[in-house]
C-alpha cells in the first residue's frame, strides 16, 4: 500500500540558548535540506552558521500581520526555529491562532521553566504555569490568590522578578521563596533562590524565568469578617454584611462568567470577595466617592486579592466602552438614577446578569419594572439580619 505524506508548512524547531545548538538528526537533516527559515533576531544569531549558504531568512518581530503576509509569499515549506517548546506560549499557538488551516510539525526542546525545574532538582508535578510577558497580571495574580504551591513565570523587560516580588508583597503573599534562572543553556547562566524582600532590589538579565515556590500556606477565608474591613470614615454600616455579601455572590453566578462589574464598590466587599471565590475574573469596581480609591485598595491588599480594576469617577459621565464587556453586574449604588443605568449597562450587552439588594420598594419596583420590561426573569430572595432592615436580593437573567 503507498504510503502518503502530508505536506507540513511549518516546521518548529525548538532551540535552547547553548551556543552550540543541541538538535536531533532529524532536525539537522530538515535544515541542511531546507532553504527558508524564521526566527527572532536571537535565534538567527544562534543558527546562522549552521544554514545552508542560500537561504532565505524572515525575521519575527512584532507586526504579525506583516509576518503573516510574507509566509503567503512562500511556496516551500518554512523551518521556524522558537525558543524551547514551541507550543508553551510560544510561536506555535500563535501560527495555530494566525493560520488555523497551516500544516505544523514540531521539534521541541525544554521550555525555560522545564530547564528551571531540572537544574534546581525542584518536583514540578504539581506546577502552575503562567505567562507575564507583554501580558497583564492577571494570570499571576490568578495563581496567587489559588494558592498554587509552585509557579512558574514567563518574565519580560517590565515584569522582572523584582517587580513580580514586588507584587507578591504588596498583596501579603511573603509566603513564598523566588528562584530567578537567568540565560539558562547560556554561557552566562545564573540561578539563585531569593526572599522576596532581597529581589525587589536586584537586577538580572532580561532573559529569565522565575519559580515562585510557597514556604508555608496561607489561609483563604471563605467570607471576610465585616470587622476586617476598612470602612468608609463614619460610615461603619455601609459595608454589605457577611451573609447578604454570600448570598449575592451566590446570586451572580459567577462561576463561568469573564467580566464582573460592581458598581457603587464602597469599600469593595463585594468585588474582593467575589475575586476570592473566582480569581479568574476581570473585575472592575466602579465607585464616586474619591476617599474610597485608598480604601478599595487597601482592602484588596489586606485580603491578598490583587488584580481589581479601581474606577474612581460618575458612573455615567465614563465612556464604558473604555472596559472589557460586563457579563454580570452587581449594582450596589446607583445615584438614585437606577432605571437609567440598567439600561445603560443594558445597551453594552442585552444578555448581561443583574443583581441588586434593595431595602427601599422604590429601588425594588424600579429594578423589577425596568427589567421585565426588557424581557428578564427576576427572581428575589428577601433576607433580614439581627435588627437590620430586610434586604430584597434580586436576580435578573435572560
Amino acid at each position: 500500500m503507498k504510503e502518503t505524506h502530508t505536506h507540513i508548512d511549518f516546521y518548529l524547531i525548538g532551540i535552547s540558548n547553548h551556543t552550540t545548538p543541541k538538535w536531533s538528526d532529524d532536525a539537522l537533516q530538515l535544515i541542511q535540506k531546507s532553504t527558508v527559515f524564521s526566527g527572532g533576531k536571537r535565534h538567527y544569531e544562534l543558527v546562522k552558521s549552521y544554514l545552508p549558504k542560500n537561504h532565505k531568512w524572515i525575521e519575527i518581530s512584532g507586526k504579525m500581520d506583516v509576518l503573516i503576509q510574507q509566509y503567503k509569499t512562500i511556496d516551500v515549506s518554512i523551518v521556524v526555529f522558537a525558543s524551547g517548546d514551541p507550543f508553551f506560549y510560544g510561536f506555535g499557538n500563535t501560527l495555530q491562532r494566525l493560520l488555523p488551516k497551516a500544516q505544523l510539525k514540531a521539534f521541541p526542546y525544554f521550555n525555560s521553566i522545564q530547564l528551571l525545574c531540572h537544574k534546581t532538582q525542584t518536583n514540578y508535578n504539581n506546577l502552575k504555569s503562567i505567562s507575564v510577558h507583554g501580558r497583564d497580571w492577571s494570570a499571576l495574580d490568578e495563581a496567587l490568590i489559588n494558592r498554587n504551591e509552585l509557579i512558574g513565570v514567563l518574565t519580560d523587560t517590565k515584569k522582572t522578578p523584582a517587580a513580580i516580588a514586588k507584587r507578591l508583597l504588596q498583596y501579603g503573599f511573603d509566603n513564598y521563596s523566588i528562584t530567578i534562572g537567568e540565560a539558562l543553556d547560556g554561557d552566562t547562566e545564573h540561578i539563585e533562590q531569593l526572599d522576596l524582600s532581597t529581589c525587589t532590589n536586584k537586577k538580572h538579565n532580561p532573559l529569565n524565568c522565575v519559580l515562585l515556590k510557597q514556604i508555608t500556606p496561607k489561609d483563604k477565608p471563605f467570607g471576610i469578617p465585616d470587622a476586617d474591613f476598612i470602612p468608609l470614615e463614619h460610615r461603619a454600616n455601609m459595608i454589605t454584611k457577611m451573609p447578604i455579601r454570600l448570598s449575592t455572590i451566590s446570586a451572580l453566578a459567577l462561576q463561568n462568567k469573564r467580566v464582573f462589574w460592581d458598581i457603587g464598590a464602597c469599600t469593595g466587599s463585594v468585588a474582593i470577595e467575589a475575586k476570592q471565590q473566582f480569581p479568574h475574573l476581570k473585575i472592575v469596581a466602579f465607585e464616586k466617592r474619591t476617599a474610597c480609591k485608598t480604601i478599595i485598595q487597601q482592602n484588596a491588599e489586606r485580603f491578598n486579592t490583587p488584580g481589581i480594576e479601581i474606577v474612581i469617577d460618575d458612573f455615567f459621565n465614563l465612556n464604558l466602552n473604555d472596559f472589557p464587556k460586563p457579563d454580570v453586574v452587581f449594582i450596589g449604588g446607583h445615584g438614585g438614577r437606577l432605571k437609567e443605568l440598567i439600561e445603560t449597562v443594558y445597551q453594552l450587552n442585552p444578555l448581561v446578569r443583574f443583581v441588586t439588594n434593595a431595602v427601599r420598594e422604590t429601588s425594588s419596583s424600579v429594578f423589577i419594572e425596568t427589567l421585565t420590561d426588557l424581557n428578564y426573569t427576576i427572581s428575589t430572595n428577601s433576607i433580614q439580619l439581627n435588627d437590620h432592615n430586610k434586604i430584597s436580593i434580586h436576580t435578573a437573567e435572560k
